[in-house]
């Protein structure tokens, strides 16, 4: 499995272990966000260390995998009978004569099984009875947040790390992939951050080779995974694919997706909270606004694999039964920099956030869309901008533009922004600063910042 980054989880996971007494740790995240993999690398199996993959099996099952793993290190250990977890975890404190980490991969599958789990571990925890560190990982983000977020649940308060995983920054993908930094932005828009997906990528020649054969054949790799992560995380999987299907569709208002989906507003309000608490969409309202009174909020799928899936391949989904990927390659092909220019922006607004540009540091950058007043036209027109942020003292307003294609004329799009900005509502006060983040280098004249995937993704 790649490894790549992961330095601060890596630094916590063996501070902790480090420690004089026995360690929970409770590690989570999506699936295929390198969570064992992180695991392994502080495991030293040699010292006797142990690592269980839970699967779906009943619990007696799990119990008999679980001793046969121990076994392994513990020469007889499974020849004794353990009628639950508690006899068999506390018969495995027993036999170890020194402190080892103990992991349980895939907790929520043994939860599944033994309902009773959580509290014989609160048992064994509150006793301070173990000898070994304990480490439970899982791929079902609201389950695993359930076990020990929540005030009800018999394991809240008992983990010494909570460590959530989350994807990758887009920087280390020139890394992973070993590509130039403009294919690296068009590589983050499909695979996003998860090592896994990088992982795959990597068996493949080109990006569209790895597209055809992992998302774009029926039984490629990767065709179901959105399917899955819904799985892990949804208790309506239909629901939540529904809405993340209207939202790739172009609806965008509550409004809308509610129309689309014939529910009122209130009925999908839950899963679109969910979605955007698990990372898979966002919610965008124009700068300058309150989230919580602004009427003018946005969702967007914000996950890149889940934005291909839901914009490439369900609309397609019967082209690709029936074998004809080529056409939505095709289809890829045509629009993969109108598709990209949406990841490419919202990496320009995150590289100006907390960011110094010509001496000044900004807060979070946000899109902003509605009316300005045109001077010359002497009337309210509509626009957009991509990137408009505040600086921490309040003084200073950057507006800057994104474009991912091949021949931008800067003078062009500088005398736009400057057209707007005269007419912004909440210019007054502000000395304003004006930027283009470009896809290639280009020759210009004009007086304005200019940024290029080298300084963007490197900062990220």
């Amino acid at each position: 499995m790649m490894f790549v980054d992961r330095q601060r989880e890596l630094t916590r996971l063996k501070t902790a272990l480090k420690r004089d007494k026995p360690q929970f740790i409770v590690i989570y995240g999506r699936r295929r966000i390198g969570k064992s993999t992180l695991i392994k690398k502080v495991l030293d199996f040699e010292r006797g260390d142990i690592f269980f993959m839970a699967d779906r099996t009943s619990e007696p099952s799990q119990r008999h995998l679980f001793s046969a793993t121990v076994d392994r290190i513990i020469n007889g250990f499974s020849s004794a009978n353990y009628p639950n977890w508690e006899s068999l975890l506390v018969n495995l404190n027993r036999f170890v004569d020194k402190r080892v980490t103990v992991c349980l991969d895939e907790f929520p599958y043994l939860v599944k099984s033994c309902p009773a789990l959580p509290s014989i571990l609160q048992k064994l925890l509150d006793e301070k009875l173990l000898k070994y560190d304990l480490i439970i990982c899982g791929s079902s983000q609201q389950m695993m947040q359930g076990y020990v977020l929540d005030t009800k649940e018999p394991l809240y308060g008992r983990a010494d790390e909570i460590i959530k995983m989350k994807p990758i920054p887009a920087s280390f993908v020139q890394q992973a992939l070993q590509c130039n930094v403009t294919q690296a932005v068009f590589e983050y828009s499909v695979w996003g951050g998860v090592p896994r997906y990088w992982e795959l990528r990597n068996n493949y020649e080109s990006l569209n080779e790895a597209i055809k054969n992992l998302l774009l054949t029926s039984d490629g790799t990767l065709y179901e995974e959105p399917a899955r992560l819904l799985q892990d995380e949804m208790r309506d999987t239909i629901q939540a694919s529904s809405v993340l299907s209207f939202i790739g569709g172009g609806a965008h208002k509550i409004s809308e997706i509610a129309a689309r989906a014939e529910k009122k507003t209130t009925d999908i309000t839950p899963q679109l909270s969910r979605l955007r608490e698990l990372g898979f969409i966002s919610k965008e309202i124009p700068f300058g606004e309150n989230e919580k009174n602004s009427k003018k909020g946005l969702y967007y799928i914000s996950d890149p694999l889940l934005h291909f899936h839901y914009r490439y391949v369900l609309p397609y989904r019967s082209l690709i039964e029936l074998g004809n990927s080529e056409s939505v390659l095709e289809l890829f092909d045509a629009t993969r920099n109108d598709y990209t220019s949406e990841t490419w922006e919202q990496l320009c607004r995150n590289h100006v956030a907390a960011r110094s540009i010509d001496g000044v540091v900004y807060k979070m950058a946000l899109r902003w869309w509605g009316n300005y007043f045109d001077e010359e036209r002497k009337q309210y027109c509509k626009a957009e901008l991509d990137v408009v942020a505040e600086s921490f003292d309040g003084q200073h307003l950057f507006i800057g533009e994104c474009k991912w294609k091949e021949e931008v004329n800067v003078r062009e799009e500088l005398l736009r922004l400057k057209t707007i900005a005269k007419g912004l509502p909440f210019v007054k006060g502000h000395t304003i600063h004006y930027g283009l983040f470009l896809k290639e280098p280009t020759t210009h004249s004009e007086n304005v910042t200019v940024f290029y995937p080298d300084d963007v993704m490197t900062s990220l």
